[in-house]
């Protein structure tokens, strides 16, 4: 799987997790805020957090 299609797949994942907006995340970004949405944190707090 290439670099963009991992990308893809982790925005897609982020969408169903809840996280809205996430096309200008960084993949560490998104990794990060899926880790904490994974561990009960709110979608849009997880995005805020990640994004710091």
């Amino acid at each position: 799987m290439g670099d963009r299609d991992r990308l893809h797949e982790m925005r897609q994942q982020a969408h169903n997790a809840g996280i809205e907006g996430n096309s200008k995340m960084s993949e560490s970004q998104l990794r990060d805020a899926l880790r904490r949405v994974g561990k009960g944190e709110k979608p849009e707090m997880a995005k805020q957090n990640a994004r710091r």
